[in-house]
Parts: structure tokens; C-alpha cells; sequence
């Protein structure tokens, strides 16, 4: 591969969470009926120039795990589920994303869009480090980094972080 398509094009709508080390975006190559093939290879290609350690997915299916294996790029489904308690997968992911930047990793988080499930996601992550210890000014700091309003669906997963976070 030859020229500027060489270095990949960026994901859309990626969001530095901790600058160079966390960020949040759409699934590669578009989510749903808008997924392209060629812009997924271009925005991994990308992801792997730039450093990145691993792909964490949330989609509740992996399929899109063998693309990132493909071109090089380790990667990580850990299903959020669309239904029920997210205290498991919450668990998992956090225990994961603190591994990940312990160790020094450049990490990518992803769902299929990014909406209030991968936002919700983003902000318990901070309400489990510490860094963001009330709701309110969590949820302030998560809608502030994307650029949008946060949900009824994403504030109740940003709760059960906290009230795990309590618990333990």
C-alpha cells in the first residue's frame, strides 16, 4: 500500500477519553446497515498505525473480531448486554481497560455506534477509578467529552457502576 490511504483514515467520531491513551468511537467501518469493509481495513490500518494496543468491543456478537486479527491489531469482545444486569460485563471491561493503561497500552472501546451504552461505559470506567466519584458530575463530564446528551439507558448502566463501586 502506497501514498496516504497507506497510514489508514481515523474512526469515526473517535473521542480522546485520556489523551494517547483511551478512546471511544463507532465500530470500524460504520455500524449496521452502513458498514463498509473498505473503510473498516482503512480505519484499523489506521488503529494499528497509530499505536494502538488493543480494540475492546462491547457489541454483544464478535463479529468483527477476526477483522482486527487480520490486520494485526489485538482485539477484545467483552459483550455488554443489550438487556438485563451489566454488572458481569461492566466488571470485566473495567478489570480489563486498568490492565491495559497499568501496562502502558493505547486502547480503543467500541460498540457498534457511539451512543449511550459506549458513553455509559466511558463513564463508569471513571466513576471505577476514583476519578469520578458522584453521578452528576460524571455523567456532566462524559456528556461534555462526546458532545451530546446522555440517556435514561446509559445513566442507569452509570449507576450500577456506582452502586458496585459502593459495594465493594
Amino acid at each position: 500500500m502506497k501514498g496516504k490511504w497507506a497510514a489508514g483514515i481515523p474512526p469515526r467520531h473517535l473521542t480522546w477519553i485520556m489523551d494517547g491513551r483511551l478512546a471511544a468511537s463507532e465500530r470500524p467501518g460504520g455500524y449496521s446497515a452502513t458498514h463498509r469493509k473498505v473503510r473498516r481495513q482503512e480505519e484499523i490500518i489506521w488503529l494499528r498505525e497509530n499505536g494502538f494496543t488493543c480494540v475492546i468491543s462491547i457489541m454483544p456478537a464478535d463479529t468483527n473480531i477476526p477483522a482486527y486479527t487480520e490486520l494485526g491489531v489485538r482485539s477484545l469482545n467483552i459483550a455488554l448486554p443489550r438487556e438485563g444486569s451489566h454488572e458481569a460485563a461492566l466488571l470485566a471491561i473495567f478489570e480489563e481497560l486498568d490492565r491495559q493503561l497499568r501496562e502502558g497500552g493505547k486502547v480503543l472501546i467500541h460498540d457498534d455506534d457511539l451512543g449511550d451504552r459506549t458513553m455509559a461505559v466511558i463513564g463508569g470506567f471513571l466513576i471505577h477509578t476514583g476519578k469520578m466519584p458522584e453521578l452528576p458530575i460524571a455523567v456532566t463530564v462524559v456528556e461534555r467529552l462526546f458532545s451530546r446528551q446522555l440517556g435514561t439507558d446509559g445513566r442507569a448502566i452509570m449507576a450500577e457502576t456506582l452502586n458496585e463501586t459502593k459495594q465493594a
